[in-house]
Parts: C-alpha cells; sequence; structure tokens
C-alpha cells in the first residue's frame, strides 16, 4: 500500500507533466487532488484484492483485477474532476482522469514484475547450490507445459533449455529456454552442469522411449519421466507429475499389448474367484478384472491387510468406471478344503485365477513344508472344490522356476501343474486327498490351464524396489551372481497374460509369454544407478558413486532361469501367447504319490517330502532344507 500511495502520486506528477508539456509543481489547489489519488485508488486496490495475493505467484488473474480496480478509478477521477469544475475552481485538464490512471497502471504492474523478478533471482541463486539443472527432452506441448509449470512454481531447480529431434524447433527457444539438438548432449551436459533430463515424451512409443534412455545413460545424468497421455487428459502439467522412469523403461522391450477381445471373453457378466488377492499378481488380475465388468468378483486372501486394501482400491475403481461388480472379500487360505468348498458352492464362479502362493524362493527354502502345503495342497483343494461345483475355467499361476526347478518353490509349482494337468487329461476323477474330504469321485468339466511367466518386475520381493532401496541409502547394490539372468516382464503384462490364456484354454494348456531376450541383473543395476544420474564404483572407477556387490547364489538360486521344459511350442490367438508340449503324468500315477507327498508335508517330515519331490519331478536336485 505505501508503494501504491508513492506510485499514484508520481503517476500525478508525471500526467501534469506531460499533460502540460513542462516540469511540474503543483500549486496549492492541485495538491487536493494529488492527495485524492492514493485515497481513491488504494482502497481499490485493496477491493479487489491485489493486497491479498502472494506478490511472486501473482499472475494473470492479478493483472485482471487490476485493471478492473482502474477502471473504476478512472469513473471516480472524473467525477472528481468535473465537480471541481463546476464548484468554480480552477480548471484541471480532465484528460488527467484517463492518463493519470494509465501511468499508474503500468507504474504499478512494472513495480509487480520488478518485485518478482528479484524474488526469482534470490530464490534461484539459493538454489544453485543444491546443483539441480535441467534440461527437458521434448520440446512439444508437454515439454512447454512442464516448463511453465516448473516457472509458476518458482522451482529452485534451473531449467537451462530443451532438447528435440525435430530440425524445425532446434536453434530456437521457448520462453527463453534455447532448444538444441540430442547430437549436442554429449558436450552440452558437462558444457552446462547438467544434473537432470526430464523426458516429455507422453506420446512416444515404448520402443523410442528406450532408444532415448540408452542414449542418454552414458551421460551421467538423472533420468525423470512425466506421465503419458492418459494422465495429461486435463491439458496441465504440474511438477508434482515428474517421477522416477516407468518399470517399462527398464524392462528394455516393448509390453506385450493385450486383445481387449480375450481379455473380455471369460469376465464381462461373470462370477470371477482370484486367489491370493492382495498380493502382487493377485491385485493386478483384479485390477484388470474388474475393468472387464464383471458381475461379481471374489477377492480371497488369508492377509486381512492385504485383503482390506485391494477391497477398498476395487472399490474406488468400479466407481470411478460405474461398474456395477460385486465385490465379495472373503478371509481364507487355500489350504483348507472345507472353506474354499463353501465359497465355490454359495457363490458359483465360472472362472477361478490361482494366484495364492508362496514365490519367494529363499523364504520357501528355508520353510519347504509350508511352501508345498500352500503351493501344491492348495492348488489341489482348489481344483477339487471348482470340479465339484461345476466351475468353468481354471488358471493356474505358475513360475519359469517350475522348469527343471533347483528350488522347493520351483518344484512345488511343477507339482501344482502336473495336478492339473492330469485332472484335465480324466474325464472323472478320485479324490481321496485331505482327510477330512473323504473320499469321493467327481466328474470333470472343468477346463484347466497355466500361464508359465518369468520374474516380474516390481513386485513384492523383486530385485527392482530392492535395487531402488538400496540407491535412496547410498548403495551398494547387491546381485548374487555376476552371472545371473532372468526374463523379466511387467506386473500388467502377467495379469493380461493370465486373463488372456485362461480365455484361449482347451484343457491342460501350459501358456508362456514370448518375452523377448534375458536381462542380467548386473546390467538391470547398472543400468539403475546410471539412470539416477550416479556412476558405478569398479576396480576401473574407483572414484564412482555406487558399488555393485556380489552376495552369490542363494540357496535353490539358478543362474538361467528357462520357460519351457519341452520343445516346439504352439502359437496361439495372440502373437506373443504360445502353448507349450509338457509331458504329464496320468492321476491314477500321480494320486498315490501325490497324497504321500502332502502327508509328509504336513506332519513335517521333512526328508520324506523331498524324496517325494524328487520322485514326481525327476530334474528336482536339490539338499533337505532346515525346515
Amino acid at each position: 500500500m505505501v508503494v501504491d500511495t508513492a506510485l499514484a502520486l508520481l503517476a500525478m506528477w508525471l500526467a501534469f507533466t506531460l499533460r502540460l508539456d513542462t516540469l511540474h509543481w503543483p500549486s496549492p489547489h492541485q495538491w487536493g487532488l494529488y492527495l485524492a489519488a492514493p485515497l481513491l485508488s488504494v482502497p481499490l486496490f485493496a477491493y479487489f484484492g491485489q493486497y491479498r495475493a502472494i506478490l511472486r505467484y501473482a499472475g494473470l488473474a492479478s493483472l485482471n483485477a487490476a485493471a478492473k480496480a482502474t477502471a473504476v478509478y478512472v469513473v471516480l477521477l472524473s467525477a472528481l474532476l468535473v465537480g471541481m469544475q463546476k464548484s468554480g475552481l480552477p480548471v484541471v485538464p480532465r484528460s488527467l482522469a484517463i492518463l493519470q490512471p494509465l501511468i499508474f497502471l503500468i507504474l504499478v504492474v512494472a513495480s509487480r514484475n520488478a518485485a518478482r523478478a528479484l524474488l526469482d533471482h534470490l530464490i534461484r541463486k539459493r538454489g544453485r547450490s543444491s546443483g539441480m539443472r535441467m534440461l527437458v527432452y521434448g520440446a512439444g506441448s508437454a515439454g512447454a507445459q512442464l516448463a511453465a509449470a516448473l516457472g509458476s512454481a518458482r522451482q529452485p531447480d534451473r531449467l537451462l533449455g530443451f532438447v528435440d529431434d525435430d530440425a524445425a524447433k532446434i536453434g530456437r527457444s521457448i520462453n527463453g529456454a534455447p532448444v538444441y539438438a540430442p547430437g549436442e548432449l554429449q558436450a552440452l551436459v558437462p558444457r552446462l552442469g547438467i544434473s537432470d533430463i526430464l523426458l516429455a515424451l507422453p506420446s512416444a512409443t515404448r520402443e523410442r522411449r528406450n532408444q532415448i534412455i540408452q542414449r542418454l545413460q552414458p551421460l551421467g545424468v538423472r533420468v525423470r519421466t512425466l506421465p503419458g497421455l492418459a494422465d495429461l487428459a486435463s491439458g496441465r502439467v504440474s511438477v508434482r507429475d515428474i517421477r522416477e522412469l516407468d518399470i517399462e523403461d527398464l524392462l528394455g522391450r516393448e509390453p506385450v499389448p493385450p486383445r481387449p477381445e480375450l481379455l473380455a471373453r471369460n469376465l464381462t457378466g461373470r462370477t470371477v474367484l482370484v486367489t491370493g488377492a492382495g498380493g502382487s499378481i493377485g491385485s493386478e488380475l483384479c485390477r484388470q478384472i474388474v475393468r472387464e465388468r464383471p458381475q461379481r468378483l471374489l477377492l480371497l486372501d488369508h492377509s486381512e491387510f492385504a485383503l482390506y486394501s485391494i477391497h477398498e482400491e476395487l472399490r474406488g475403481l468400479c466407481a470411478l468406471h460405474d461398474g456395477q461388480t460385486e465385490l465379495v472379500p472373503v478371509l481364507g487360505s487355500v489350504v483348507h478344503y472345507a472353506r474354499l468348498a463353501t465359497l465355490c458352492r454359495t457363490w458359483h464362479p465360472t472362472s477361478i485365477y490361482h494366484a495364492a502362493a508362496y514365490k519367494h524362493v529363499p523364504l520357501v527354502e528355508d520353510n519347504a513344508t509350508e511352501g508345498v502345503m500352500n503351493n501344491v495342497l492348495g492348488t489341489l483343494n482348489l481344483a477339487r472344490a471348482a470340479i465339484a461345483s461345476g466351475v468353468e475355467h481354471f488358471v493356474l499361476v505358475s513360475t519359469d522356476k517350475a522348469v527343471r526347478p533347483t528350488n522347493v518353490m520351483g518344484a512345488s509349482k511343477r507339482v501344482a501343474e502336473m495336478i492339473l494337468q492330469a485332472l484335465a487329461a480324466s474325464p472323472r476323477v478320485g479324490f481321496d486327498m485331505p482327510a477330512e474330504a473323504g473320499a469321493v469321485e467327481l466328474a470333470r468339466s472343468t477346463r484347466f490351464c497355466m500361464v508359465r511367466f518369468g520374474n516380474v518386475l516390481d513386485s513384492s520381493g523383486s530385485v527392482v524396489p530392492l535395487f531402488r532401496r538400496q540407491l535412496a541409502a547410498g548403495g551398494p547394490l547387491t546381485v548374487t551372481h555376476a552371472e545371473v539372468t532372468r526374463y523379466f516382464m511387467t506386473i500388467t503384462e502377467a495379469a493380461q497374460l493370465v486373463l488372456q490364456a485362461g480365455a484361449m484354454a482347451r484343457g491342460g494348456d501350459v501358456f508362456v509369454l514370448e518375452m523377448g531376450l534375458p536381462v542380467k541383473i548386473r546390467d538391470l543395476a547398472v543400468r539403475m544407478i546410471r539412470l539416477a544420474g550416479l556412476s558405478v564404483r569398479d576396480a576401473a572407477h574407483p572414484d564412482g558413486d555406487i558399488e555393485v556387490t556380489f552376495t552369490g547364489l542363494r540357496p535353490g538360486e539358478k543362474l538361467f532361469e528357462e520357460l519351457l521344459i519341452g520343445d516346439h511350442p504352439e502359437p496361439t490367438e495372440h502373437q506373443r501367447i504360445l502353448r507349450a508340449q509338457e509331458q504329464f503324468v496320468p492321476w491314477s500315477m500321480l494320486r498315490e504319490p501325490l497324497q504321500t507327498l502332502i502327508d509328509a508335508a504336513r506332519h513335517g517330515h521333512t526328508a520324506q517330502m523331498f524324496a517325494m519331490l524328487r520322485q514326481l519331478v525327476p530334474e528336482f536336485r536339490v539338499a533337505p532344507s532346515r525346515t
């Protein structure tokens, strides 16, 4: 208010000087007009909110408010001049009623901009000590909006330019920031001291993003990204939207696209049961299923917190998609047959997706009997309940560790596969498994299949979250062996594969995903270090930031994983999903050793349990574990 009072007086003096074309000194009768200028303008500015705005964030809205206040001020000042003339006071030029407010508005806007520039300079000067100096890769609309968002947020980060492949944009500027060619990056990064590159490429294909990320890796900068087009639909880019690279950016290949008609085939309007609904794969299955609008979705999990979390999330997702899906949360374990039988008998699911399993290799090695009970007996119990209640489709979520297994987790999952293969080949099935269930023979109409895939990026217990925690802690990143290699896929890919494979099942099928080339875990660690803007510390680079250390293979861990036991897989309706040709044991021959295996696990007879695992899965070779 003090500044505006002074500017109002200055504007009046300038208006008189310009109007009279001479340096002006007020006469006694003009002092009243000088006094009236701040007495009229400052209250008007206060009424229009000029003194409530936070100055460094003031923008177009504040300018509009100032213009409105000035317009009212023109009217009041004109009325004052007319009143002075009618009162017989000495004549004052009436053009002052226009000239003085215009000069005043210009001075006010200039003062606000000068103050904002000073604040920006102080903030940026303080922020430069953090060393955050950025380039935006992508000079399109998303990049320009990001630059505007960074500017409006008054970030201490310094946006030093854009990088773009479009020759028409190179050499030009956006909001004062120059646009560079990608070929200049090698020299540009050290010259400008770039610490971060933000990817503003929401419409780029995954292949194109991977090419760019590959190009940025050797530069020693931190690479972050903006969301995709769906997340930018509002047309606004927030600084909060800047995040670490997507999991898909670490995959190194284009994710497998789904076939919408396959996703919906066994889901829309049906009753669907998902076991392990609160787990990494189970929860993503539930999200994908809800989008296909089933009539009812049964969520089974033995963890109360996991079940609560996914149920609450799905309720919000159903509301978002205007779905009428009934969600039924069910607490229970697949090792309890009576619970499963009651569940299936009550709700009559048409499709079951069995994702409940113990999957963490070292933990299952140390708790082998529980691993067998959950993975083997749980699958058998659920299969029997499905047959008894006439479930149409049953899909087992399996793993590449079931192929020539070297650990209990893989062996137990292979036995689970063998159960479904044997059941699928038997028109009538005799059960005499859990003692509480009793002997019974059932006519099988359920179509069984299983889906086998590699490691799932960012799932619970997987290597990517571990590496991120280790990076945040300053390293080192721990890898079990320099040559350990794995196939990788995203959680979304895994869930979509399970749903689509279930729609293509003929009975007893083993489906695998064409996953491209396997990835060395050490290469993944190095990639994450470099994309964080850090360098790898090793013998050749002792001054690097983060070290990769090798801890040795864990019990039951293999250097290389495989997806197929046999050869010559068949193509399916989906070009990236294959149907494996796997051998199996008929149910009549599997039934008795399976019963012995389960009894040994139930009573904690570890040696006998391992002997039966080796009998059922001859390629399984591992020393007995501790429990």
